[in-house]
């Protein structure tokens, strides 16, 4: 992979002096949906390594996307503004992480084995950039940073379901698990912030269904309609068209 370390990264390295870019990446240069991915990846791995929720995670991804969708890759350096998306996600999301930690948990991630940075000129350049860094993102994004997550349509959908099918069947079957891992990798890509989060929702569940063979009681409308009244079938098989380019693309990166 072509990565940098983060102590490549200072504040010379990051642009951040509040020049806006007249366009984005997102939808614009397919080209680049691999890099995304993996530094989304990255977001993913420092999020676990730092002990966060998964909701300030898939909001560490999000901003990210949204950054992105509005200025070029090529403008500034992707793993530093994914870096201080994790930082601000905390704060959104009330998980708040000290910059040190995300410093060092990235300098691990790119070079395995190596111990904490010290407290030297590197490490403070390196903390002055996230948080610089930052103050673009919110800028960028007009200081617009709550977002509405899929994870509480999810969660509703899967009780409702698991009360229509045989509680044998819904134990011999990881659904939910499914579910919830098809949700997570849904954030790798910008599909989070094409699709409504209803929709990305019953798709995933759709899905871990379908992988299983689990069917649902026939009733006069579909069991999707009944849980979300504007989700059509063509915006589920959208999501998941969606995603399954996403495990192409990870296949890619391998």
């Amino acid at each position: 992979m072509d990565m940098q370390g983060p102590s490549a990264y200072s504040t010379a390295s990051l642009r951040v002096a509040g020049r806006r870019d007249s366009g984005g990446d997102i939808a614009a240069d397919p080209s680049l949906d691999t890099k995304h991915f993996r530094v989304c990846r990255f977001i993913m791995e420092t999020g676990v390594k730092l002990c966060m929720h998964s909701v300030p995670v898939a909001t560490a991804c999000v901003l990210y996307h949204r950054f992105f969708e509005r200025v070029s890759i090529h403008a500034y350096e992707p793993y530093l503004v994914a870096m201080s998306c994790v930082y601000l996600a905390g704060k959104v999301e009330e998980q708040h992480i000290r910059t040190r930690d995300i410093i060092n948990v990235s300098h691990r991630y790119f070079n395995s084995g190596s111990t904490p940075l010290e407290c030297d000129k590197e490490f403070w350049n390196l903390r002055d950039s996230v948080v610089q860094c930052e103050l673009l993102i919110l800028r960028q994004l007009n200081f617009q940073v709550s977002f509405e997550h899929p994870h509480k349509n999810l969660l509703h959908y899967l009780l409702s379901v698991k009360s229509l099918v045989n509680r044998h069947a819904w134990s011999r079957t990881p659904v939910a698990e499914t579910s919830w891992a098809l949700l997570r990798d849904c954030y790798h890509g910008a599909m989070v912030i094409c699709h409504r989060p209803q929709h990305i929702a019953i798709a995933m569940l759709y899905l871990a269904l379908n992988s299983y063979g689990v069917e649902l009681p026939a009733g006069e409308r579909e069991w999707w309609q009944v849980l979300c009244d504007d989700v059509m079938k063509a915006d589920i098989d959208a999501v998941i068209a969606d995603l399954l380019q996403l495990y192409d693309m990870e296949a890619k990166c391998i």
